[in-house]
């Protein structure tokens, strides 16, 4: 087992509450509707450059706290994270190696099956969805450069 250094643990966190908190912000008109998965972002940023600190387990932690504190299903965002999580993981190696560019087309896919296992999941509970679902995904792709840019700046190794 790697032994995780303090400070990456802590920026890990650290990165995660602000997303949560960028989550929960009442955003207001059409910025709503295209508001990016920010705490998905920040768990595939994490995956990819530390996963010895993101694991399927954290995201899977994450995920819950997601969905109390957005309203959802609990374990809605908590499989939705863990399956990219672990992909993510997974492929860390090869991704991580990408230009910017292709890892955007990534980090898209990633967020697609995220969106989809949500919309499964809504889908159950015969919740109507509307076409602006889908669109966060492409946001969060179009983020993708700026978001990983401003983590690698920030990040204490």
């Amino acid at each position: 087992m790697t032994k995780i250094k303090l400070p990456l643990l802590v920026a890990y966190w650290l990165t995660v509450v602000v997303a949560m908190a960028l989550n929960i912000i009442p955003w207001g008109g059409a910025f709503l509707m295209v508001t990016p998965d920010w705490v998905l972002l920040i768990l595939i940023y994490w995956a990819l450059v530390a996963p010895e600190t993101a694991s399927v387990g954290k995201a899977w932690v994450v995920g819950l706290l997601v969905d109390v504190l957005t309203g959802q299903v609990l374990g809605q965002y908590a499989l939705a994270y863990a399956v990219s999580i672990f992909l993510s993981v997974k492929q860390h190696k090869r991704i991580r190696h990408y230009l910017i560019i292709q890892q955007s087309l990534v980090v898209f896919m990633l967020l697609l099956l995220a969106r989809i296992l949500v919309f499964w999941i809504e889908n159950i509970n015969h919740q109507p969805v509307s076409m602006n679902f889908w669109l966060p995904v492409l946001t969060g792709a179009i983020v993708w450069p700026v978001v990983s840019l401003l983590l690698r700046n920030i990040r204490i190794v």
